[in-house]
């Protein structure tokens, strides 16, 4: 029998079962994929979550396949605004690392194999969750046929559509946004090299992100009658209606930037909503990341604050095992101020992105360039993006 049970085999719960891992833990982590995601969703590693993935020795070898982002640059109608500069955030990663999420998994998950090659199990669904009081049994389904796993401590790490939270009927805090969003990754033929590019246009904020492979992202927020029909986001969502030829052109008039619509590798709408759970802990069961929280892309915050979750629980795993819940109460409640922090970050990030007339848009955009002027501010507000 394993110590503990890790629901989801993403980026979270991979993180989570090699900090275990490397305290001794007995480990089993449960994936419903059969193979891991071919999808490119989240990018963005943020400086605190690069710190964390030390912890496991994965670091070094994220930023070297990733592109680090030391600079932002505010744009609009061919102009610089304001540059933003990461130099100070971080003494030893001052940058965003932009890393797509199935490779960022793919280093996770060989961490935790070379810890252990039985840890992790694919193809395995959960059904649902017994909590005794000494251990917790979970249903599963494999290859169609039941199976139950029991440990002392379960970790729920299983996404935005937790099948683990569901099961305890943790309520949730729900706002829905009228935001939505079209981004495609695309050859890069900028000028940009390894800055991000925010174009603040009128009919709604355009984002440029650099990817691996001289590729880059872009992010385009749609309009009301825009024809792309789709749901919260969860990294599955395609776009129904514009296609990458839609989406390079719509690039083209609001930044004046050609892209090639034929080199498109990826394309997803998603909306935006945010979902907080309104309790991490239930008896003996642990939700983390998406499963606890789930907020804006915008910003790409949401990968690091899980990693920062199973960063914080891991230090209480062998107390709880032994009995000793002190610490539980601190960790839920800290780990819930801090999404609710990111999920306020997000929406700020959003509402200035937000379509707007000419003389709103002149001032908005004038009071981006005078706060950037300011050191002290720009410094501020570079230290919240990158959840200093």
């Amino acid at each position: 029998m394993s110590d503990v049970v890790i629901i989801g085999g993403g980026p979270v719960g991979l993180f989570m079962a090699a900090l275990l891992l490397q305290r001794g833990v007995a480990v089993t982590v449960l994936e419903q994929r059969a193979t891991p995601e071919p999808h490119s969703r989240a990018i963005g590693i943020h400086p605190p979550a690069l710190e964390a993935l030390g912890r496991i020795g994965v670091d070094q070898e994220l930023v070297r396949r990733g592109v680090p982002i030391r600079r932002g640059l505010a744009l609009s109608r061919g102009s610089t605004l304001a540059e933003m500069s990461f130099a100070g955030v971080s003494e030893r990663f001052p940058f965003v690392l932009s890393l797509p999420q199935n490779a960022t998994e793919a280093v996770l998950e060989e961490r935790v194999r070379g810890l252990n090659p039985e840890t992790l199990r694919r193809g395995v669904r959960v059904t649902g969750l017994h909590d005794d009081g000494a251990h917790v049994t979970v249903e599963a389904c494999v290859d169609g046929a039941e199976e139950w796993i029991s440990a002392p401590v379960v970790i729920a790490a299983d996404g935005v559509r937790s099948a683990a939270r569901a099961n305890l009927g943790v309520p949730l805090r729900c706002r829905d946004y009228p935001d939505r969003y079209l981004m495609g990754d695309f050859a890069d033929g900028t000028a940009f090299g390894p800055d991000a590019a925010l174009f603040l246009a009128g009919d709604g904020i355009v984002e440029s992100f650099p990817l691996p492979g001289q590729r880059r992202r872009w992010v385009v927020r749609l309009g009301a009658d825009d024809g792309v029909h789709i749901g919260g986001y969860d990294g599955a969502n395609r776009a129904a209606g514009p296609d990458a030829g839609w989406l390079a052109r719509e690039v083209r008039r609001r930044t004046g930037i050609n892209v090639d619509a034929g080199s498109q590798s990826m394309l997803s709408g998603f909306g935006v909503r945010a979902r907080l759970a309104r309790r991490m802990v239930s008896g003996r069961v642990i939700l983390i990341g998406d499963a606890a929280h789930e907020i804006s892309p915008i910003g790409g915050q949401g990968m690091s604050l899980g990693w920062l979750d199973a960063l914080a629980l891991a230090v209480l795993v062998p107390g709880l095992l032994a009995g000793n819940r002190n610490g539980l109460a601190a960790f839920e409640r800290n780990r819930m101020r801090q999404a609710a922090r990111a999920a306020l970050q997000s929406e700020i990030n959003m509402t200035l992105g937000r379509p707007l007339p000419g003389g709103l848009l002149a001032a908005r955009n004038g009071a981006i360039a005078a706060v950037a002027a300011v050191p002290a501010a720009n410094r501020f507000v570079a230290r919240r993006f990158t959840m200093q």
